[in-house]
C-alpha cells in the first residue's frame, strides 16, 4: 500500500538526486537545508540512494555525489530516446505514404510497448497506443518481437495463459510457434482481425547495432483498407523501412551478418 509517507520519500530522494547533479557534490547538512528536513532524514534518504549505487560519497571530503547507478539508469533511457529519434521521421513518412497508423513497440516484461506512433492520414485514425502494452501472441508487433527471441524465452512467454480476443485469435502454443518461425523466415509478421475485429497488421524487425531485433515497426489499419491480400505488399515497405531504421542505429549487415 503505498502511503503519503512513502509518496513523500520518493519526492525527497528525487530532490537529492536534483540537487547533486546541480551541485556535483553536497554534503548531507547541505541536502538537509535545502530539503528543509532533520539532518538524520537527509542522511537515510542518501543512505537508501547510496543502496541502489545512485549516489556515493567522496573518501575524502565525505560529500555526496551521484554514483554509477545513475549512468545505468541514463543508459538504459539513452537507447529507448535514440530509436524513438532515429524510427520517428520514418514513421511519419511511412504513415504518410499509407495513410495508415503506424507503431514502433519494444519487448518488456512479456508485453509489446508501444514507444512511438505516427497516425494516419485517413478518416478512421486508431487509438493512441503510445506508452501501452500490449499482447504477444495477438498482435503483429508481438509476433515479430516473439519470433526473434531464443527458443528457451519464447518457451517460457507461451507457458503463459493467453486470451482469445477474437474468433480468429491463435491461442495454441505450437501453431504460434509456427508462425513465430515464419515470421522470422519471412522477415514479417501479420494478423488478421486476432486482435480486434476489423483490424488488421503486418510487423518487421528493427535490429540494434549487433544485430538483435530490439523492436518492431508496424502498420495497422482496418480491414476494408488494409485487406489480407494487400499485407504482403505491405510488408515489403515496412521490412525495407525498418532496416533504414536498423541503419540508422549502427546496424550494418554487412558487418554483423
Amino acid at each position: 500500500m503505498v502511503t503519503n509517507g512513502s509518496v513523500q520519500s520518493v519526492d525527497r530522494a528525487a530532490r537529492v538526486l536534483e540537487i547533486l547533479a546541480r551541485e556535483g557534490a553536497a554534503g548531507v547538512g547541505e541536502v538537509a537545508r535545502e530539503l528543509e528536513v532533520h539532518g538524520s532524514t537527509a542522511s537515510r534518504l542518501i543512505a537508501a540512494l547510496e543502496d541502489h549505487d545512485l549516489v556515493e560519497r567522496d573518501g575524502v571530503s565525505g560529500k555526496v555525489r551521484l554514483g554509477m547507478g545513475v549512468l545505468r539508469l541514463a543508459a538504459a533511457t539513452r537507447s529507448n530516446l535514440d530509436l524513438t529519434a532515429e524510427a520517428g521521421p520514418v514513421c511519419d513518412a511511412l504513415a504518410e505514404q499509407l495513410g495508415e497508423t503506424v507503431n514502433v513497440a519494444i519487448l518488456r516484461e512479456g508485453a509489446a510497448v508501444n514507444v512511438y506512433q505516427a497516425q494516419g492520414t485517413r478518416t478512421v485514425a486508431l487509438h493512441n497506443w503510445v506508452g501501452n502494452r500490449t499482447v504477444l501472441h495477438a498482435t503483429s508487433s508481438g509476433k515479430m518481437l516473439m519470433a526473434h527471441l531464443s527458443a528457451a524465452d519464447r518457451d517460457a512467454v507461451l507457458e503463459a495463459p493467453r486470451e482469445r480476443f477474437t474468433a480468429a485469435t491463435v491461442i495454441d502454443a505450437d501453431a504460434l510457434r509456427r508462425q513465430f518461425d515464419e515470421a522470422r523466415e519471412r522477415g514479417w509478421a501479420a494478423v488478421v482481425e486476432e486482435f480486434e475485429e476489423g483490424l488488421n497488421a503486418v510487423a518487421s524487425p528493427i535490429r540494434g547495432p549487433e544485430g538483435g531485433v530490439i523492436a518492431a515497426l508496424s502498420v495497422a489499419g482496418p480491414a476494408y483498407r488494409l485487406a489480407p491480400e494487400d499485407l504482403p505488399g505491405v510488408a515489403e515497405v515496412l521490412v525495407r523501412e525498418g532496416e533504414t531504421i536498423s541503419q540508422r542505429l549502427g546496424y550494418r549487415a554487412d558487418v554483423t551478418g
